[in-house]
């Protein structure tokens, strides 16, 4: 058995694209304002996690070219070893201040954040329990540890019960979930987790990568908006989303930080964000903590746009977040909207199984501060126009 034949039958990306229905990396060759160039075509982009528009904000883009003049391109090495720059420092130090914790520590990537503290963490004598729509690095982070991994259905507090009290007391025990899950755009109840991981001696881990820098009245995350900041133990956010730039982070006790600091194999053994991408934080950090009229302003586009897909009778699910979906059912359905959406000028993110149920297919979208109403409105018209047509809505 050839180990490749399973490559040479894989043929679905190859039909699709010949239907002319493939939504998958997209070529983007302009992408400022809430629009961009996609195959030669301007769209209006409602497919980013740029969430504060601070990509093309000429202050970072200043401060990214700064650091590449005093520091190079690349660190060139692991933080542990030769790839520590005092940036790096910097940066997890007013993180730290900003999220009030003790200590913070910066990942080379999201992804990579949540791998590398999970694994850390659980060892064979420990219990790792996470929302079955956890994101995918929550998963693999679970899958690299050596501890016992247990899932509660999605945002189910009396499942989440039980699979508690099915754990053995003199097991470690570590809850992980979503701040902002980052498909239905809802949120896990916070205060309730908390509850139950403190009757059961657990600690608590919540992965805000959608939500630092849109929720909370400082922008400190899901933990902020709930008030129970000082009852979460981690809490871990992307540098890819309102930080507009790659890379992740932990916040937390000193002692846990330090540890983790020293035993992740996915920090000690990966190059170091580079110089102009930790700038691009620190800066955004900065615009982030002076400036929520960005936040106000990307709440009122999101809100706006809420209402008028659940006016049109469009499904959003239980939405309540920047990141809204819109149900469609079958997965090619869903490659048939996203291709009628993209032919009449707007971009969005097709999502079907398995990263949703079977038949519970979906157009993502998302929201800018810096996106126009006017631009907002003319999305509204075009899912009206073929939410129709396909009779999604009628």
């Amino acid at each position: 058995m050839d180990i490749f034949q399973k490559c040479f039958a894989f043929d679905r990306a190859m039909i699709a694209k010949k239907e002319g229905y493939y939504p998958y990396f997209s070529p983007i060759s302009f992408n400022k304002h809430g629009r961009s160039i996609i195959g030669n075509r301007e769209v209006i982009m409602i497919g980013s996690n740029n969430y504060l528009g601070l990509t093309d904000n000429l202050r970072v883009i200043a401060v990214a070219k700064d650091a590449i003049d005093v520091y190079g391109s690349s660190c060139s090495g692991s933080r542990f070893l030769n790839g520590n720059l005092d940036l790096h420092l910097e940066l997890e130090e007013k993180l730290a201040k900003f999220m009030n914790k003790e200590a913070a520590l910066v990942f080379s990537t999201g992804y990579q954040t949540n791998l590398g503290t999970i694994s850390a963490l659980v060892g064979r004598n420990d219990i790792v329990i996470i929302d079955k729509d956890a994101h995918a690095s929550i998963v693999d982070g679970c899958r690299l540890s050596f501890g016992d991994l247990k899932r509660y259905k999605h945002n189910d507090l009396d499942d989440l019960r039980r699979v508690m009290q099915s754990c053995e007391e003199d097991k470690g025990k570590l809850v992980v979930t979503d701040g902002v899950f980052s498909m239905g755009g809802d949120l896990a109840p916070l205060p309730e987790i908390v509850k139950i991981c403190k009757e059961y001696s657990a600690r608590l881990m919540v992965d805000d990568a959608h939500s630092i820098g849109v929720m909370g009245k400082n922008g400190r995350g899901t933990a902020e908006h709930f008030d129970v900041e000082n009852d979460v133990d981690i809490i871990m956010c992307t540098f890819s989303k309102s930080f507009a730039g790659l890379g992740g982070f932990i916040v937390g006790s000193k002692q846990v930080v330090e540890y983790i600091q020293h035993v992740s194999r996915p920090l000690i053994f990966s190059a170091s964000m580079p110089p102009a991408v930790v700038a691009t934080v620190l800066k955004t950090l900065e615009i982030i903590i002076n400036e929520p009229e960005r936040r106000e302003k990307l709440w009122n586009i999101s809100n706006f746009m809420l209402d008028g897909f659940k006016s049109l009778g469009f499904n959003t699910g239980n939405s309540v977040t920047p990141i809204i979906p819109i149900e469609i059912g079958e997965d090619m359905d869903c490659f048939y909207f996203w291709h009628d959406l993209y032919k009449a000028g707007v971009f969005a993110n097709a999502v079907i199984s398995p990263a949703v149920q079977q038949g519970q297919a979906m157009i993502r979208t998302s929201y800018m501060a810096t996106h126009e109403k006017s631009d907002m409105e003319k999305v509204l018209e075009i899912f009206a126009d073929i939410g129709k047509k396909k009779g999604i809505i009628h």
